[in-house]
């Protein structure tokens, strides 16, 4: 398809993580025209209102939208971020019920608006919701399809960065799997520069142990659980990962992104979202990387996918 000139990026839901994206879309010029939906008219306006004032600053995109459905016509690419919000303590997985209903009725309204559009997931549990909307779409994997891991991978690498003092754009790191609790990183295919991550020596000669990468994992695993329990959500951060997402969209890019789409024989998983690394470029998810797993990561894999498995027949999406 190319790069999308003209460019406008829809973003459904104007709570904090949807404004959050919103900002960041604006700050970074991911998109033409940026328009924002929410079915609380006030909310939506105001927020827009507050984006647009600043667009002196920022470049030459415009900011629109409101509480009417409209706003949302024509998009080339569509973020939903609607949806009940996690609570401390509370699983990704457990938001499942109510945000799958939202997107029953949702979905199809959106794609009547843009019909052309892709569609990406944020809200939670975004594996998930990703399958049920492309179910209640009627669209294929590669044009609905949720962030995934992306933020989770980011912060993998931020925590690298912390320990090793190599910038993060110099580490190449996947968390892969669901964007939940069965989330894990690919260390064999990990990399510090060139280095893979366990050949890695800093100055003095030490490698980083087994135990810190142990601990590195967990602390990616938990840390949206510690932000939101201080301040009661994520949205910088997801703001800005959503918004890098929308530029490989709509810049044609071909970035290998972990996000999460529904998987045919992908490590012999099918039919359910779970995040690989994958080209994302102007048709959405172009592919998805045939990469190696060792045998411990095969099986953490298979794990993560039949936990969403069986949330997904427990919700009547399988």
């Amino acid at each position: 398809m190319g790069v999308v000139t003209n460019s406008k990026l829809a973003i459904v839901g104007a709570g904090a993580v949807g404004t959050s994206l919103a900002y960041a879309a604006l700050i970074r010029g991911s998109a033409r025209e940026i328009a924002l939906y929410d079915m609380n008219a006030a909310k939506a306006e105001a927020e827009v209102l507050d984006l647009a004032h600043g667009t002196q600053f920022t470049g030459s995109s415009t900011v629109s939208g409101g509480g009417d459905i409209s706003a949302v016509d024509g998009a080339n690419v569509v973020v939903i971020t609607a949806g009940a919000k996690q609570n401390p303590g509370q699983s990704r997985l457990d938001l499942a019920g109510t945000n799958v209903e939202i997107l029953r009725n949702l979905m199809p309204q959106l794609v009547e608006r843009a019909p052309d559009a892709v569609f990406l997931l944020v809200t939670n549990p975004c594996d998930v919701l990703a399958a049920a909307a492309m179910k209640f779409s009627g669209l294929p994997a590669n044009r609905v399809f949720s962030s995934g891991t992306v933020l989770d991978s980011s912060r993998l690498r931020w925590m690298l960065s912390e320990r090793t003092g190599v910038a993060t754009s110099s580490i190449h790191a996947y968390i892969v799997g669901e964007h939940g609790d069965s989330e894990f990183p690919l260390w064999s295919q990990s990399r510090i520069g060139p280095v893979p991550v366990r050949e890695w020596r800093d100055s003095a000669g030490a490698a980083i142990t087994e135990a810190e990468l142990a601990n590195i994992a967990g602390s990616v695993k938990t840390a949206a659980y510690k932000v939101i329990e201080g301040k009661g959500a994520t949205n910088y951060a997801i703001g800005l990962s959503g918004a890098r997402i929308v530029e490989a969209i709509l810049s044609d890019e071909g970035a290998v992104l972990p996000v999460s789409s529904v998987l045919t024989d992908y490590h012999g998983v099918s039919g359910v979202a779970l995040s690989v690394p994958s080209i994302v470029n102007s048709t959405g998810v172009a592919s998805v990387l045939n990469v190696d797993f060792d045998a411990h990561e095969l099986e953490m894999f298979h794990r993560s996918a039949q936990a969403l498995h069986e949330s997904s027949v427990a919700l009547g999406l399988a």
